[in-house]
């Protein structure tokens, strides 16, 4: 089974962001942040979800973001699914936070239950193959419509979704080009997938 250690985000001003990956929403080294001007426009084709336990986690993280300089894509709501908001961080990637949950069970814990890191692609069915050559294996999949794959316990989840579904369940426009502005780091060697995301080998913390 395979694991991802860390997302690395690229940002022009890393400081802008750090404190709020690290403060608002405690992920220490699983999210880092390293400078970049790469040319990039619109929707980078990737969100990151964190996964909480009740509604009051879900309110407490995005309060907590946008206090940081985060802005609100989607403020905390009910759906039939559960209960969650999306917000974009000062370097344009994206975060939703939510919970199954539709009630409190008790108070605001604060705590983080998973990281997942969606990448919007082309074609779910192809993408889906290329990990699958490379030695992952599916935990859950939607037909040609989500994929997640199965992962060390307390890494980074990873799953797939289609671009265009991925930006609509964000709250924006799937139009972009340019870098994506992420770079995956874990325990195979350096790649890049069929959608241009680049995965890096373990590098030190502090990069």
């Amino acid at each position: 089974m395979f694991s991802i250690e860390f997302i690395t985000l690229e940002a022009a001003d890393p400081a802008a962001v750090t404190s709020l990956y690290a403060d608002a929403f405690g992920l220490g080294d699983r999210i880092r942040v390293r400078a970049s001007e790469a040319p990039t426009t619109g929707f980078r084709g990737f969100t990151l979800s964190l996964t909480v336990s009740q509604p009051a986690t879900v309110n407490s993280l995005i309060g907590a973001a946008l206090d940081a300089g985060a802005t609100s894509l989607k403020p905390p709501t009910k759906s039939f699914w559960g209960y969650g908001g999306v917000v974009q961080a000062p370097d344009g990637a994206i975060w939703k936070v939510a919970t199954s949950e539709k009630k409190d069970t008790g108070p605001d814990t604060g705590k983080i239950d998973d990281v997942v890191l969606l990448l919007g692609v082309a074609d779910v069915a192809a993408s889906k193959k290329f990990y699958l050559d490379r030695g992952l294996t599916v935990a859950k999949s939607f037909g040609r419509k989500y994929v997640e794959f199965a992962t060390e316990p307390g890494s980074v989840k990873l799953a797939l979704y289609g671009r265009r579904a991925l930006a609509k369940d964000a709250g924006v426009s799937p139009d972009g080009t340019g870098s994506h502005r992420i770079a995956i780091g874990g325990d195979a060697a350096p790649f890049t997938d069929p959608d241009g995301f680049a995965w890096e080998s373990r590098v030190p913390a502090g990069r």
